[in-house]
């Protein structure tokens, strides 16, 4: 390494192996060799997580800016059982637009290999392969960027650099009345209006089905106001009628609420500004003014527009009289608790349904449905936390789902669920408490229309919309049930140091012009397992204690570090604030780990 090179921790990388093999490559197989010369960056992340979809938008300007020298790879590392067929991994990185290559990796190998506790993690490759960098959750790409900046400038010094058409090979589109659409809502016409997701429109459909009317917007990725040809959306899903005449749309990767008018096909922007929410943001005001975060529904409910806000695990309401936007329920903490809304915690809520009484919910990555009542308190029907689920029938309080995306409520006083990863159509009964299943052999549904004695289903991945008859009586469906796939990790009973590792970006430095410049919170499932060690601190490393007659659970643990320019001269330096939500499975047994360390960012110097 020259004298002016940066020295930094390097470890050699394990090879990428993936059962599942490549995609978006024409049908190559690589391996680390074959990126060799090249600064290789592997996206950890599955299909479920909103966070690891943020990173891949994320991703999109530096492999445009970088794109002679940097390979970004996806190394596809399933969460839930439906997150390991294959085929629906090829529907995921179509879905979303995943423009680089994808190890499909079932069995998690790679995943174990590289030590990878969360989605997303990104891991920075060096043209000599050993691993010089590790990041976990969002937001990293510019710290990503500076240290691809300086790989760049050593290893072309060194000869090591290998510049060139990287390994990505575009599949070849697939010409469908529909791609992936996510939600539909019946218009006054009789016609559906349905978010064409993959495609960034809005079609709207006759009564059959099928045969196109209209379609609104371009139909490229963009963010702009205009007529039903000129106006751009960026994955638009959820949509509610909130006049005879106008359609409210959460678009989900622009961050923002539109409306658009039905009878003139006009395009307008209601709330959010384009950029994404972050800790720290406001969280009230001015519809244009204030940052949102993937939302993924949208419901007319008790006055206000309610957004099932998934990207910060909360729900929020827009106020059409005063054109502002507010919080209403969720404390961006990832779980399942029930309560006043200010306290509640909620997994990616994805899916709304209004009844006079109740906001119904889908919470997808805890395969809930659950609801808030008129005085905003939060309730669960069916669903335990985030590590369970499954296809099960009978007693809502042992019933599973398998990551539901919408609801919808039925004239009886009950819901259908779209249970997406089960492929099937459930019902929730309130007034029996019982969970049964109304159709199966749907693929991936991700929304449902009544019409009449119809239920209409949006069959995302068979890209159309299903008409079924409810039926009088239930499917039979043999009982499954799941957990998280991801190994335990043995840790001794009793004292087990928890080390979250942060090392500011180069040039940066922690921010602590107003205060503490970390957050560390951290609880077990069940509560039982942690003796002492939970709550909330401003230090990144602590003791925890754990009960040695509880042989096995989770820990819960988020962090956030903040971390600002590091340039006297610069009198408003920028600043990043970095987060991530860890569930560690840990199995207690004599002679396991007594430190757990979990990377924010930078590398972890110190052997377990």
């Amino acid at each position: 390494m020259s004298d002016s090179a940066p020295r930094r921790v390097r470890v050699r990388a394990p090879e990428l192996v993936g059962k599942g093999g490549w995609l978006n490559t024409g049908g190559r197989q690589y391996t680390l060799a074959d990126l060799r010369g090249r600064i290789v960056v592997l996206d950890f992340w599955t299909f479920c997580c909103i966070n690891c979809l943020h990173v891949l938008d994320e991703l999109r300007e530096l492999e445009a800016k970088h794109a002679d020298t940097v390979v970004v790879i996806g190394v596809h590392s399933p969460k839930f059982v439906h997150e390991a067929e294959h085929a629906a991994v090829v529907d995921a990185v179509e879905r979303y637009g995943v423009e680089h290559p994808v190890l499909d990796d079932p069995e998690l190998a790679t995943w174990k290999q590289y030590a990878v506790r969360a989605w997303p993690t990104l891991v920075v490759v060096d043209p000599e392969g050993y691993v010089v960098a590790q990041h976990a959750g969002e937001g990293h790409v510019h710290a990503i960027e500076r240290l691809v900046t300086e790989l760049e400038a050593e290893h072309a010094a060194k000869g090591t650099l290998r510049r060139g058409d990287g390994p990505y090979v575009a599949p070849e589109p697939e010409p469908t009345v529909l791609r992936f659409p996510g939600k539909a809502i019946l218009l006054p016409s009789g016609n559906f209006l349905v978010s064409d997701t993959t495609r960034h429109q809005l079609v709207e459909l006759a009564g059959d089905g099928e045969s196109v009317v209209r379609r609104i917007g371009a139909g490229v990725r963009g963010f702009a106001d205009g007529t039903a040809d000129s106006a751009t959306f960026n994955e638009p899903q959820g949509l509610t009628l909130v006049e005879e005449d106008a359609v409210v749309v959460a678009d989900t990767v622009n961050h923002a609420l539109r409306r658009l008018d039905l009878d003139t096909g006009e395009v307008t922007t209601l709330a959010g500004t384009g950029r994404q929410w972050m800790q720290g943001d406001p969280t009230a005001g001015p519809g244009r003014e204030v940052d949102l975060s993937s939302p993924w529904d949208v419901a007319a409910w008790d006055g206000k527009v309610w957004i099932a806000m998934a990207g910060v695990h909360q729900l929020w309401a827009y106020d059409p009289a005063e054109g502002t936007i507010a919080v209403t329920a969720g404390t961006t903490n990832e779980g399942l608790v029930d309560g006043p809304g200010a306290e509640a915690w909620f997994a990616q809520p994805s899916g709304l349904a209004a009844t006079p009484e109740r906001l119904w919910l889908a919470d997808s990555e805890t395969s809930a449905l659950r609801w808030v009542d008129l005085d905003g308190t939060v309730h669960t029907a069916v669903g335990t936390g985030l590590f369970d689920f499954g296809h099960r029938d009978g007693a809502a309080g042992q019933a599973l789902l398998q990551h539901p995306l919408g609801v919808t409520a039925l004239p009886d006083g009950s819901v259908a669920v779209s249970d997406t990863y089960n492929h099937a159509l459930r019902r929730y009964d309130p007034a029996t408490g019982e969970v049964t299943t109304l159709a199966t052999d749907l693929r991936e549904p991700s929304d449902a229309v009544l019409v009449g004695d119809d239920i209409v289903v949006v069959e995302s991945a068979r890209h159309r919309l299903t008409r079924l008859r409810l039926p009088e009586e239930a499917v039979q469906v043999a009982s499954v049930a799941h957990r998280t796939r991801r190994a335990a990790t043995e840790v001794a009973p009793g004292s087990l140091r928890l080390d979250v590792i942060f090392q500011a970006p180069a040039g940066q430095k922690l921010d602590t012009r107003y205060g503490p410049s970390a957050r560390l919170l951290v609880s077990s499932t069940p509560p039982e397992l942690l003796t002492k060690g939970e709550g909330a601190g401003t230090e990144l490393s602590r003791t925890l204690q754990l009960d040695p007659s509880v042989t096995e659970g989770v820990l819960h643990v988020s962090a956030m570090a903040a971390s600002c320019d590091d340039d006297p001269a610069n009198e408003y330096p920028a600043c990043h604030v970095h987060q991530q939500d860890w569930g560690v499975p840990v199995h207690l047994t004599e002679g396991g780990v007594d430190r757990l360390p979990l990377v924010l960012a930078g590398m972890d110097d110190q052997t377990p």
